[in-house]
């Protein structure tokens, strides 16, 4: 069985992205699109952190949810939360309610906001973004995790962030555009690698 398929419209896409619509979404105008922002990118941290031992469908169902009742991923605003929005959100049930990970994103969300004054979080997640990153045709070569994901998890770490394993890290790595994992093939890489042009010129390599 291929990992690339072609859907009733004629494109040919990785196979995860065509089993719902919900996922076909996600992949066809997310996935692997550079996101450039420190909102976006302190939001898709705290999603793949959301997601880890769960499945990627069940964040995509509650993400409006999520974004509700998490300030729409505002950093400053959720870096005011305290013990008592904590609590409140362990019994609203638009979100993932583990203790752990909901502080874990109270606790991004200050370290985001300390970064400003020295190296914001964009300028700090693009730093760590390979200067080659191998074109997978199969999901037999897509890595786990990778050096780079290493080092950033370890200098997110060091920087105040939690809940951010080379694991997770490399999931957003993905999902922001760090490194374009659409298989060979696929029609949305070619609008990935054109988009990691642009933003080539807004952080160069390190």
């Amino acid at each position: 069985m291929s990992d690339l398929v072609k859907g009733e419209d004629g494109k040919a896409r990785c196979r995860w992205g065509s089993t719902d619509e919900l996922y076909r979404a996600y992949h066809d105008e997310e996935w692997g699109r550079p996101v450039t922002d420190e909102r976006g990118l302190y939001e898709k941290l705290c999603l793949e952190g959301l997601q880890s031992g769960l499945s990627w469908a069940l964040i995509l169902r509650k993400r409006d949810g999520i974004r509700a009742a998490l300030a729409d991923f505002e950093p400053d605003a959720v870096a005011a939360f305290g013990s008592k929005e904590i609590e409140a959100l362990l019994n609203d049930s638009r979100v993932i309610r583990n203790r752990r990970k909901l502080e874990s994103i109270v606790q991004n969300a200050r370290a985001t906001v300390a970064l400003r004054g020295e190296r914001p979080l964009p300028e700090l997640v693009w730093s760590f973004r390979p200067k080659t990153s191998p074109a997978p045709r199969s999901y037999a070569d897509m890595a786990s995790l990778t050096e780079e994901s290493k080092q950033l998890a370890k200098e997110l770490k060091r920087e105040g962030f939690v809940f951010v394993g080379p694991t997770t890290v490399y999931s957003t790595m993905q999902s922001v555009g760090l490194v374009n994992d659409h298989f060979v093939g696929c029609f949305v890489r070619k609008e990935v690698e054109a988009a990691q042009r642009s933003v080539q010129r807004l952080f160069p390599s390190r």
